[in-house]
């Protein structure tokens, strides 16, 4: 028997569910949420709906578990505000990722041959923009959008899809910003953010976490171009007669670098630890100095000063990373540091969403049905963190928490087929001659 009892356990996720009752319309939609996040949390280790039909408890029909995903008159963004609303974190940094849904053929929505963190190269996969809140103990995930090629979205393959007219297409970084704003919505006090490459090297991404007052840490490819500290400016008049010039030019000799330039030239690297949660600590050495970007400077704005930070293993091995960190510049290089890694803090956790509870399993092919699995999914290891808090992390994992549905299962079933258990019963009475 696992730590958990069972049927603890089932009154837990019962009283849970009752919370997201009022987004669902009917007595069968309801039954669906319940049916659905059960399969999920099942002890299945492929989460298609084939797979959990087969071993919910009480499995009514596959074709209406089938129509609860991909036809029932129920909204994914609605249970997402709810599950924004019930969740007890309500402060963190808010981890913004792209990630990648490996498949085999063409059919699913939003599939292409495109670039996957996942795969670590360019893949034929979907990919998803998602927000994590990290309380520094525990991982939420509270938004997910799938990204759409421009390609997916002519009027045939809109039909395909089932994508309504309303989605239009948006850069990931767009994406990203959307889900800032709808969990700042949820009053959920987002004290960072964190991100990597792919919404750290954009300009706009970055003003606009400027815009927001927002702290934040991102990752940057090495290319990026940066003037060291705040270039001083000066005024541009025009030569000869006419109206003076009044947009400003840099002073003389001031020039931006590519920050790869920067790090190989830094003399004195730091050895700096840090801890992500509960884990070991982990030790780098680091280069850090004020830095303003310099791609706004193209339409004469000048960028915020932040912090540039590198990072390269202790024994100098591997590749140099590098990050923007906005902090004030008071800021220690414990705090720094510790803002940087916040991203790589929530990996293990984030992690289970795939391969504990089926994240990327969906098998359907509709714009609708991947929103309502990934906004169900989000709901069931959201219900597993509340019982984690309620009983401790080390005392609830994944195995644990599968064999509780697994003694779940296996009593209501024979609950349900009495029968067996008494043929069952009566074969444990018979002696047995060895």
């Amino acid at each position: 028997m696992a730590v958990v009892e069972s049927p603890a356990w089932l009154a837990h996720l019962t009283t849970w569910l009752e919370r997201f009752e009022p987004v669902f319309a009917h007595r069968a939609q309801r039954g669906g949420l319940r049916r659905y996040v059960e399969g999920v949390l099942c002890d299945s280790r492929r989460k298609s709906m084939a797979a959990m039909w087969a071993r919910l408890r009480d499995p009514g029909t596959y074709q209406g578990l089938q129509y609860f995903i991909t036809e029932a008159t129920w909204d994914a963004p609605v249970l997402w505000r709810q599950l924004r609303a019930t969740i007890p974190a309500r402060s963190g940094v808010l981890v913004l990722d792209g990630t990648g849904f490996p498949k085999q053929g063409d059919a699913s929505v939003g599939v292409q041959r495109q670039y996957s963190g996942t795969l670590g190269k360019i893949g034929n996969c979907q990919v998803a923009v998602t927000a994590a809140l990290w309380t520094g103990v525990q991982a939420w995930l509270v938004g997910a959008q799938l990204y759409l090629p421009e390609g997916w979205l002519t009027p045939a393959q809109r039909d395909r899809g089932r994508i309504p007219p309303r989605v239009r297409f948006q850069e990931k970084w767009r994406q990203a910003l959307t889900l800032l704003q709808q969990v700042r919505a949820s009053q959920i006090e987002v004290t960072a953010v964190a991100a990597d490459a792919e919404f750290g090297d954009c300009t706009a991404f970055r003003h606009a976490l400027h815009q927001l007052r927002l702290a934040y840490a991102v990752g940057v490819s090495s290319t990026l171009t940066v003037f060291l500290g705040t270039p001083a400016l000066i005024a541009d008049p025009r030569p000869g007669r006419g109206r003076p010039r009044t947009r400003p030019r840099v002073a003389p000799g001031v020039q931006a670098q590519a920050i790869s330039a920067l790090a190989a030239a830094a003399g004195a690297w730091r050895v700096v630890s840090w801890r992500n949660g509960t884990q070991a600590p982990w030790r780098a050495r680091f280069w850090r100095c004020r830095v303003t970007p310099a791609h706004d400077w193209r339409r004469r704005r000048l960028a915020p000063e932040v912090w540039l930070l590198c990072q390269r293993d202790v024994d100098g091995a591997g590749d140099t990373k590098y990050f923007l960190v906005h902090l004030p510049r008071t800021a220690s290089w414990q705090a720094v540091v510790r803002l940087a890694h916040q991203r790589w803090a929530i990996e293990q956790q984030y992690a289970e969403l795939k391969s504990e509870l089926g994240l990327d399993d969906f098998v359907g092919r509709s714009f609708p049905g991947w929103n309502r699995h990934v906004a169900l999914t989000a709901l069931a290891y959201a219900f597993l963190q509340v019982e984690r808090q309620r009983h401790g992390p080390s005392r609830l994992t994944f195995p644990r928490a599968r064999a509780v549905m697994t003694d779940v299962l296996t009593a209501y079933y024979f609950v349900t087929h009495q029968r067996k258990l008494k043929m069952l019963l009566k074969l444990a009475e018979i002696p047995l001659r060895i």
